[in-house]
């Protein structure tokens, strides 16, 4: 049977070997060495080491000019036509000049001539379709004698009086109400209240509707 000293020996001996054993089994650290990078020459040429250079890419810088105009010009200028050239517009035709949506005009209108030898004849208008506010202005040898008339299921008018010889008589249309064109029915009368004529025009805004009454 081995003694008590001698097993304590033996068991310090085997702690301490496995303890530098141990030891020399950690890794070995080495510090890395960073060298200084070379500065990039700007004039095109690379300092010479192991560290990579770039050369400058840009040798010189560009210039602009703000001052000059240079405008683009896609076609030439002969070639370049200005929007509506050319078009001719009828200064007398209005937005929502139409006839049920046709866009269609309607130009000044000759009713026609009649004679009468009395002192004057009676002219009544109204509107025989429907009424939607068409307002006319009459005159009779180019001088006004009505501004203002508006045109209603009724008929409304104006004596003239005849003078020798062409006694004309101009109806303009001043709209055409809520409906174009403007309608209306126009009839004459003598100085005695006989029906002398009929007739109905069809106007745009601006155009006028001639009658004639000669007079011997």
């Amino acid at each position: 049977m081995m003694n008590r000293p001698f097993s304590l020996a033996m068991a310090l001996c085997v702690l301490v070997f496995g303890w530098i054993q141990a030891q020399t089994d950690l890794p070995t650290q080495k510090p890395l060495k960073i060298d200084a990078v070379n500065p990039i020459d700007n004039s095109g040429k690379t300092n010479s080491g192991a560290v990579l250079n770039i050369p400058s890419m840009i040798k010189e810088q560009p210039k602009l000019d703000m001052t000059t105009r240079n405008p683009v010009k896609m076609l030439p200028d002969e070639e370049l036509v200005q929007a509506g050239t050319g078009l001719k517009i009828d200064p007398r035709i209005g937005p929502g000049e139409r006839l049920n949506g046709s866009g269609q005009f309607f130009p000044d209108q000759y009713l026609g001539d009649i004679k009468s030898n009395g002192k004057f004849v009676g002219i009544v208008c109204r509107d025989h379709e429907y009424v939607d506010g068409d307002r006319v202005k009459i005159y009779v040898n180019d001088m006004v004698v009505e501004p203002n008339m508006l045109l209603t299921g009724a008929f409304k008018g104006v004596n003239v009086d005849l003078q020798p010889g062409f006694n004309k008589i101009d109806f303009e249309a001043l709209n055409h109400g809520s409906s174009a064109p403007n309608t209306a029915q126009v009839d004459v009368y003598d100085e005695n209240g006989q029906l002398l004529y009929s007739n109905k025009w069809l106007l745009s805004s601006g155009s006028k509707a001639t009658l004639i009454v000669t007079k011997d």
